[in-house]
């Protein structure tokens, strides 16, 4: 398709990392990469705390997240807004996708998903694709769960959401703009099909980070969205959001993965070297802008 031309306005940008751990030269990419964006158009970057996994957030990788940002040299606008803080507004969000039908509970565990699961029909994460457990279950038994307090997941009807996708779109596919580091752009048709019935309010907490994004990146009025290519795919699911929530779009920019010797992504999980450890290993911060950067 053929690129689209930038609207005129104020850019306006966000880096947004989740407090469950340390960040590592990933983080320091996509935080640089962001900031960059923004300061070379003039435009605005904004600091936002995803800690809506209330069970896995420390307030000591809170502090880490800032140190880590100066040390690099990075300012930010205050007050930083964390989506704790909002999860009234996320619920409201739910409510108004429950309100169209587009939504409906799952009360699985795992393991009952998994054993239910077709292993060759998968994400584009790879993970099997939910079975839909939760439509063959009657409103007597959803009714009778409910009320006996067991946890459940809301789910996004796929088919149901995609034809109101359709209907508010004026029948038009669902699109988003990726621009290139080069300022290219280009318009990429999204298929939110291949997610299936993805969750959209955990079990745990009243929110996906799908739900919680496209509403705060709605409330900030975030411009462009710079982030790492392994979330490349979920723009999907997001632009199929913010279609049944009316909700704006902004223009989308997944910045190349940093790697190990294996083609590894850097993850939090797998312990890979973090900036305050670089830090104390006497590491400078020029030289982590320098590996961060290399090869962009």
């Amino acid at each position: 398709m053929k690129p689209a031309r930038e609207q005129p306005g104020k850019v306006v940008t966000r880096f947004a990392p989740s407090p469950n751990g340390e960040l590592h030269l990933g983080h320091a990419r996509s935080a640089l990469v962001t900031t960059e964006w923004a300061k070379a158009r003039g435009g605005r970057f904004l600091l936002r705390i995803e800690d809506i996994d209330t069970a896995r957030t420390r307030e000591t990788y809170v502090t880490g997240i800032y140190e880590d940002l100066h040390w690099l040299g990075l300012t930010w606008e205050e007050p930083v807004l964390r989506q704790s803080q909002l999860f009234a507004d996320y619920g409201a969000a739910a409510e108004r996708l429950t309100a169209m039908d587009l939504l409906y509970p799952c009360f699985a565990s795992r393991t009952e998903i998994l054993a239910a699961s077709d292993p060759a029909k998968t994400d584009p994460d790879g993970v099997p694709l939910y079975p839909r457990l939760g439509k063959r279950r009657t409103a007597y038994d959803i009714e009778r769960d409910r009320a006996a307090g067991l946890p459940f997941a809301l789910r996004i009807d796929m088919d149901r959401a995609l034809e109101a996708a359709r209907t508010k779109n004026g029948g038009a596919p669902l699109t988003f703009i990726e621009c290139g580091a080069d300022g290219s752009e280009t318009i990429v048709e999204a298929h939110p099909e291949r997610w299936g019935d993805a969750i959209i309010v955990r079990k745990d907490t009243p929110a996906s980070y799908h739900l919680a994004v496209v509403v705060d990146d709605a409330r900030q009025g975030i411009t462009h969205v710079t982030r790492g290519r392994d979330l490349y795919a979920a723009t999907d699911i997001h632009r199929l959001l913010q279609v049944l929530l009316d909700l704006p779009a902004p223009r989308y920019h997944h910045h190349a993965l940093i790697t190990d010797a294996d083609g590894r992504k850097l993850s939090k999980s797998a312990g890979d070297t973090s900036l305050r450890a670089l830090r104390k290993s006497g590491v400078t911060a020029d030289e982590v802008i320098q590996r961060a950067l290399a090869g962009l």
